[in-house]
């Protein structure tokens, strides 16, 4: 058995933000136990052949608090979470699980309604729920509900996707503006005195990545959804396994005039708050163009942004200019701000 790195005495919701706590309990306790060729690399999904076809698995597991948010619910984000993991690997969703956690005391209204807003959207996403599981646990343990859900998809034949494709010069696309979900949750925690006109981006982006496999499946090296962790998770995870350099432009990088505010008083970088209907595409340079136009042309990708490019200059680091001319080293995020929002 290999040797375990991960020294934490205890486990910390930092653990589950999807920053460095997260990523040092997956490789130091996780992998050396569990070691095998389907957990490498740590993508969003991971990929078997069967018959000559690549599936697509992936599971994620839903505590957001509170429940329902302006445009969405834990049953919204529990299918659009796991369809969206099997999209940015490439994958059409076909079918998925669903295990809810019960608190005993949950009023049967909220179940009925989180079972609905789960059916709807996996109706709307193009998916079916196909088994799954129940569970009570006694009162206070449990929140109210939880949800877990696994699903699978058919990788699309014309893709290759793997941060080892990621070469100088390619171009780094992002779909739309960042931290409308975080933020969303944190509002309707009531914990900040803010009043402001959001919604959460939470979505399914399958039919902005089937548009663009369908007109530049062989300019499309990498592809990720920044939830937990954010944009700056994301991008400093790529750079961390491709082995190269990310520089990028803070102002292109579009972000809604009251999630800049709210992350302006809180103290927060938009570039670590989570997002539950966007994704990041890094393409070869002579497809930026067609990606843009393709993302543009279809609903939902009208604010699609290319908002930096990769280097073979500072290895293993991201690097933002900033509107004022400067610039800063980005990196994962550390600790939990904002906990429990998906």
């Amino acid at each position: 058995m290999a040797e375990l790195r991960f020294r934490d005495a205890r486990i910390e919701m930092a653990h589950g933000a999807g920053g460095k706590a997260s990523r040092r309990l997956i490789e130091g306790l996780f992998l050396p136990i569990l070691a095998n060729p389907g957990l490498a690399p740590l993508d969003d999904a991971a990929v078997i052949e069967i018959g000559g076809q690549k599936l697509a698995l992936t599971t994620d597991s839903f505590v957001v608090s509170p429940l329902s948010f302006s445009g969405g619910s834990i049953g919204t984000l529990a299918v659009h979470g796991t369809a969206n993991d099997l999209a940015v690997s490439g994958a059409k969703p076909l079918a998925l699980l669903a295990t809810f956690i019960l608190e005993a005391g949950l009023d049967a209204h909220v179940l009925e309604r989180e079972v609905r807003a789960l059916s709807e959207a996996a109706r709307a996403a193009g998916v079916a729920v196909v088994a799954g599981d129940t569970k009570v646990v006694e009162h206070g343990k449990a929140d109210g509900l939880y949800l877990t859900t696994a699903g699978i998809g058919w990788v699309d034949t014309r893709l290759d996707l793997s941060p080892t494709r990621v070469r100088p010069g390619d171009q780094i696309v992002l779909s739309g503006p960042i931290g409308d979900h975080g933020i969303t949750v944190l509002l309707a925690r009531g914990e900040v005195d803010l009043e402001a006109d959001l919604s959460s981006d939470t979505r399914s982006v399958w039919p902005l990545v089937e548009r663009l496999i369908d007109s530049v499946a062989v300019g499309l090296r990498w592809m990720r959804d920044p939830t937990r962790g954010g944009v700056a998770s994301a991008l400093s995870e790529l750079a961390r396994d491709a082995n190269l350099g990310i520089t990028f432009d803070e102002g292109a990088v579009p972000v809604r005039d009251v999630v800049r505010g709210a992350c302006e008083l809180l103290g927060l970088d938009p570039l670590h708050i989570a997002n539950e209907g966007q994704f990041i595409a890094v393409v070869a340079p002579e497809h930026l163009e067609e990606t843009l136009t393709v993302l543009h042309g279809t609903p939902g990708g009208e604010d699609a942004r290319r908002i930096g490019s990769v280097t073979e200059h500072h290895p293993r680091t991201v690097v933002a200019t900033t509107p004022y001319g400067g610039s800063r080293v980005v990196d994962m995020l550390v600790g939990d701000p904002l906990p429990r929002i998906c």
